[in-house]
């Protein structure tokens, strides 16, 4: 586990949606990289294919295209667009990604981001020199697994096998008791499936971090930050653990992305004139 990188910054505010119209010179932020000289990356922006381009300070470079001074609802066609822009440039570059819908009033003040924040996005650029993160949900089946422990764990299987024998006479408590008995297996046996699954991964992986499971079914939802030279390595590695438990768990596994969980850039607007 990791903590993820933190930058703190100013933003100037944007107005709320109905209080004032639109104006057409703010500048949407994708993500920061290093470069100090001007690269333009084609008609891929948000908002109908706006021309994504580069603005600098020294050494630095913010990944913007036009928009008006509005603020985007996270909409599958808004965030499919940032994805894309952020996925376009991590093919050459290592990138800083900022949150969906950063949006500052005009180019001077993306270069006052840079200038203000030069030696913390530096910083951070060097240690996600070269990293690329991978997304790693894990399911079980959970009946299939239940059936597995009744055949390993004997106490379970000796007092299912009483209930049956005795369904007319088996008492509540005796089912209670099942019950409780097969949660308190079913919370071991996902902790250990879960720490296999980052011991496995730990050796071609520079960090790793846990998210919150979605649903029943869901056992693990973590990110892993990789070598860009290790990408094969990992990708092996998941598909050869996935194969060691194909019949009572569901991998799904994405990336490459931007080091989305890694670096956590929080900006801090300020009061509107």
């Amino acid at each position: 586990m990791t903590e993820p990188q933190t930058v703190r910054t100013e933003t100037p505010a944007i107005p709320q949606p109905g209080l004032a119209p639109p104006a057409v010179d703010g500048k949407y932020v994708y993500c920061i990289i290093r470069l100090d000289k001007p690269k333009d990356f084609g008609s891929v922006g948000i908002g109908g294919g706006q021309r994504v381009y580069t603005v600098h300070y020294r050494d630095l470079a913010a990944i913007v295209s036009d928009t008006p001074l509005v603020i985007y609802d996270p909409t599958r066609e808004h965030v499919l667009a940032h994805e894309f822009v952020n996925e376009t440039v991590m093919r050459e570059f290592t990138v800083i990604p900022m949150s969906f819908g950063t949006v500052f009033r005009s180019e001077d003040d993306v270069t006052e981001l840079l200038r203000s924040t030069y030696q913390a996005f530096s910083d951070v650029l060097d240690k996600m020199q070269d990293k690329i993160e991978f997304g790693l949900k894990v399911l079980w089946e959970r009946e299939k697994v239940i059936a597995n422990l009744e055949r390993e764990n004997d106490e379970i299987r000796r007092l299912k096998d009483e209930i049956s024998r005795n369904i007319a006479s088996s008492t509540y408590f005796a089912r209670m008791q099942l019950g409780r008995l097969v949660e308190a297996a079913l919370e071991g046996v996902q902790s250990r499936y879960v720490a296999d699954i980052h011991e496995a991964l730990k050796p071609v992986a520079v960090a790793s971090r846990s998210n919150k499971v979605i649903g029943d079914r869901m056992i693990l939802n973590a990110a892993f930050l990789v070598e860009r030279t290790q990408e094969r390595a990992f990708d092996d590695k998941v598909k050869e653990v996935s194969r060691r438990y194909e019949d009572l768990l569901m991998f799904k596994y994405t990336g490459p992305w931007p080091p989305y969980n890694f670096v956590n850039i929080k900006l801090k607007l300020e009061k509107a004139n």
